[in-house]
């Protein structure tokens, strides 16, 4: 029997959206990514981003949020920060 599963999953991780923030992995794991959209342009009647943050965080509850970013980047779309963001929290994962 297949498992519900709540959410979207990408590449074995969740993905969840929170209006321009984009959270990638779980916070039950030491690293997660966060995405935020910084700007977009109007393509037909969708809204595409042009400009996206991905930043590597640890989830450790008592770092300072400064101390939480191990890695950042910046990326003209989403899709190529889904890329990067996805070999970034493999690695960390596997303590790469």
């Amino acid at each position: 029997m297949a498992q519900k599963t709540e959410g979207l999953i990408y590449k074995n991780h969740p993905l969840r959206r929170v209006g321009g923030m984009i959270y990638y992995g779980s916070m039950a794991d030491p690293y997660i990514i966060l995405m935020q959209v910084k700007e977009t342009k109007k393509e037909k009647d969708l809204e595409v981003a042009t400009k996206v943050s991905v930043e590597l965080q640890r989830t450790a509850p008592d770092l300072k949020s400064r101390d939480r970013v191990v890695k950042r980047s910046e990326k003209d779309s989403l899709y190529a920060a889904m890329d990067i963001s996805a070999i970034w929290l493999e690695r960390a994962l596997a303590g790469k």
